[in-house]
């Protein structure tokens, strides 16, 4: 599992560091303000839309259903499935995305009540109807990925996502050289997503997994009625991060800039959080299905052990260095062109908060996958829902009084209610198997992290206030290099991790 699950957190990586670049570039050539938050107001609904369908959520419904007919009537059967799910998938979204092309001005004052009655809301429905092509041809590709995890092919559904960031950073290098109008820009940009979705659909049709979904047609038969009941709760469950932004950003709109503030900031969340959570839901689903169904409660244990010590193991560190290191971040990757300052200095505080949340995200992504592989995708969708419901009520108060911060800070709060939920009604129902090695490991790990929390904090004096970028960028990366140099040592010597084990697991095929 561990060499599986380090193929997709490197594709993944791979992809939110051309997503920083692809964010980066946006910051200089939109910046803040009425055009910035109508884009970033549209594209947020297509990030929610690619966390639904992507990036491990539909593969928490579709693969142990996969699995459990080929295992059940064989590979016929289970290519005649995955046909109705491609072809009834594919055809529900070209009549989704037709429906919501009509309803965009409302679904943007109910994601943005602060726009109504200004322009910004009209650019945000023109920009959102140019992205809309990609919901098409994102259900198509997700089912043709799933495919292939459920093989055990991670590389290629890993990488292919780069496709998504490549093709924006092309647009947006030519828009700079051109020094377009930033309505314009915006506009063009947005057009860009659904060309972006049609690269990835084209990759990934012309591999043997299409083959794999045979025949293709659309099918709402009691099959596939229980298959969607089942699967949309999970969806919906999986992007749990993503609604708890998007119920931020309805508080924030009333806010000139606050949408386009958290954006960012929680772009830098991502990182860490899309390396864990997609490879848990892509990786640890397929796994804890296999065990859960053989009834191996020590396969059980060893999954969901190693998932728990590697979502700590890179989530806390990133959460202390997150924090500490939030603004000389913030202004290295964004402050260029149209941002400013003042932009840096709210996006690093908004950033901050957002990072106190990132344990909590991740725990849920190691939590989620024991409900799904018991086929309970009721359980997570309803800690979801309890977690939105606590964000938005604390965003209204803590909103008003401290800003984008302040909302920040509430959907920390939203993330942490629904990771004790599932915490509480796991334990409780069928007990989370952690096993003797984890219970040795997880403090170790915590203590490590520290140190280098502690560290990070000590050499936050270094960075001059105005340093030239060339020297922003050596201390920084000095600093980042340092934690991590003094984390892996800590490991190492408190015999949290060593390199002979992590040598075998690379060994063991995934």
């Amino acid at each position: 599992m561990i060499r599986s699950f380090l193929t997709v957190s490197t594709g993944t990586l791979a992809s939110r560091l051309l997503g920083f670049a692809r964010d980066s570039l946006i910051a200089a050539l939109l910046g803040t303000g009425t055009v910035a938050d109508a884009f970033l107001a549209a594209f947020q609904l297509v990030n929610v839309v690619r966390r639904l369908l992507s990036e491990g959520a539909l593969n928490a419904a579709l693969i142990p259903a996969w699995l459990r007919v080929r295992e059940r009537d064989g590979e016929e059967a289970a290519s005649a499935f995955a046909g109705r799910v491609l072809g009834t998938v594919s055809a529900s979204l070209i009549v989704i995305s037709i429906g919501i092309a009509l309803m965009m001005p409302l679904i943007i004052m109910i994601i943005a009540p602060g726009f109504v009655g200004s322009a910004t809301l009209d650019l945000a429905v023109e920009n959102a109807r140019l992205m809309l092509p990609y919901l098409a041809f994102a259900g198509p590709v997700t089912v043709l990925m799933g495919l292939l995890n459920a093989q055990g092919r991670f590389a290629l559904t890993a990488f292919s996502p780069l496709l998504f960031n490549i093709a924006l950073i092309a647009a947006i290098a030519v828009l700079l050289l051109w020094h377009a109008d930033a309505a314009l820009s915006a506009w063009m940009l947005a057009a860009t997503v659904g060309i972006a979705g049609l690269l990835q659909l084209v990759m990934l049709g012309s591999q043997r997994s299409a083959r794999l979904a045979t025949p293709l047609r659309a099918s709402f038969d009691k099959e596939m009625r229980g298959f969607f009941a089942k699967a949309i709760p999970g969806m919906i469950a999986s992007s749990g991060p993503q609604w708890l932004m998007v119920s931020g950003a309805i508080i924030a709109s009333t806010t000139p800039s606050a949408v386009s503030w958290l954006y960012f900031a929680n772009r830098l969340i991502e990182l860490p959080l899309g390396i864990v959570g997609v490879a848990m839901g892509t990786v640890l689903v397929p796994e804890l299905t296999r065990a859960v169904g053989s009834g191996d409660r020590d396969a059980v244990a060893h999954a969901e052990s190693r998932a728990l010590e590697l979502a700590t193991g890179l989530a806390l560190p990133a959460t202390l260095g997150l924090a500490i290191l939030a603004e000389p971040i913030v202004r290295l990757l964004f402050e260029h062109g149209a941002f400013g300052a003042e932009d840096s200095t709210a996006t690093a505080h908004a950033l901050m908060w957002l990072a106190l949340g990132l344990p909590a995200h991740v725990l849920i992504k190691a939590l989620s996958p024991a409900f799904f592989a018991r086929s309970d995708t009721m359980t997570p969708l309803l800690a979801t829902a309890k977690g939105l419901v606590v964000a938005m009520a604390l965003a209204v108060l803590l909103g008003h009084f401290f800003g984008a911060s302040g909302i920040a800070a509430s959907i920390a709060a939203g993330a942490w209610s629904s990771a004790v939920s599932l915490l509480r009604k796991g334990t409780s129902e069928f007990g989370f198997s952690v096993d003797t090695s984890a219970r040795k490991r997880l403090p170790r790990i915590v203590l490590a992290a520290t140190a280098m929390g502690a560290l990070l904090w000590l050499t936050t004096s270094l960075m001059p206030a105005e340093a030239h970028g060339l020297i922003r960028f050596i201390v920084l990366g000095l600093q980042i290099a340092a934690g991590i140099a003094v984390y892996g040592l800590l490991l190492q010597i408190l015999g949290a991790a060593s390199w002979r084990e992590a040598a075998a697991a690379l060994k063991r095929p995934g």
